[in-house]
């Protein structure tokens, strides 16, 4: 079988992006591994785009580990440029499968998304057991990463706020902190460092994906603990290896990011 695709991404987080608004199209689970794998056509997510609903463009979104999940920053503002340009409009409305998304292209190859609000409790974030989200300890083989700040953005994360954020091996200890039995759905692991109030830097092991170059819900996370335990503006730069993502935290949160050319791409499975 042969389909036709969208290659993109957002500061080298990257997707594969299916339009199946027009055309019944469906990856078993295995083909979603087989296909995210690096040497094949490699991706973190793939993204399907769905059959208008209203004024919404729903998305459906898959780790390359073939599991589906809820959120993507990167993503959701790289299908908001395709049907941006495709429909000639600035102002795109995605829908996931528990939030809506409104995201503005606010100059060529630059999109600006509403991600919603933060969750805080406990139980929505979800942790397994009733605990100070903002004031997480877990043990690592021996090691304790403190004062962790657990939260939900559309999909769960935990942030550490340490002085090197680059020292810590994630490879190694990203995947232990991501399945420990704190989070009964597994959890996005950041590791930040505070550069000024207006900046951090960081360093992302992503749930179901692992080690990727950026990740635009761990922006968000990350950019919301920072201001919620004082350490940076409401307003802040997020720097990953190849690049930034502006955000804006005022109740909601707001990300401004650069996107990739769209790149059509045809794959034969």
């Amino acid at each position: 079988m042969e389909f036709k695709a969208f290659k993109m991404d957002g500061l080298g987080n990257d997707f594969l992006i299916i339009d199946r608004r027009k055309l019944e199209f469906y990856l078993s689970k295995e083909e979603i591994i087989k296909l995210g794998k690096r040497d094949h056509i490699g991706f973190d997510q793939v993204i399907f785009i769905e059959k208008e609903d209203d004024s919404f463009i729903p998305i459906t979104i898959f780790n390359s580990d073939g599991n589906e999940v809820s959120a993507c920053g990167n993503g959701s503002r790289c299908v908001a440029y395709i049907i941006g340009k495709e429909k000639n409009e600035e102002n795109i409305l995605l829908k996931t499968s528990n939030r809506i998304l409104k995201a503005n292209i606010v100059e060529n190859l630059k999109v600006k998304i509403n991600m919603g609000k933060p969750v805080f409790d406990w139980q929505k974030i979800p942790l397994a057991k009733n605990l100070d989200n903002k004031n997480i300890s877990i043990n690592i083989d021996g090691k304790e990463f403190k004062e962790g700040f657990a939260l939900n953005v559309g999909n769960p994360h935990i942030v550490f706020f340490v002085n090197n954020c680059l020292n810590y091996d994630l490879k190694k200890i990203g995947p232990l902190i991501e399945n420990h039995k704190l989070f009964p759905e597994k959890i996005n692991v950041t590791f930040a460092q505070v550069i000024n109030q207006n900046n951090i830097l960081v360093n992302v092991w992503e749930r179901g994906a692992g080690l990727t170059k950026a990740c635009g819900t761990a922006a968000c996370a990350t950019a919301v603990a920072g201001f919620m335990k004082g350490i940076s503006n409401k307003n802040c730069n997020i720097k990953f290896k190849e690049g930034i993502l502006n955000l804006e935290y005022e109740d909601q949160i707001f990300m401004t990011g650069p996107v990739s050319e769209i790149k059509k791409i045809k794959i034969k499975i």
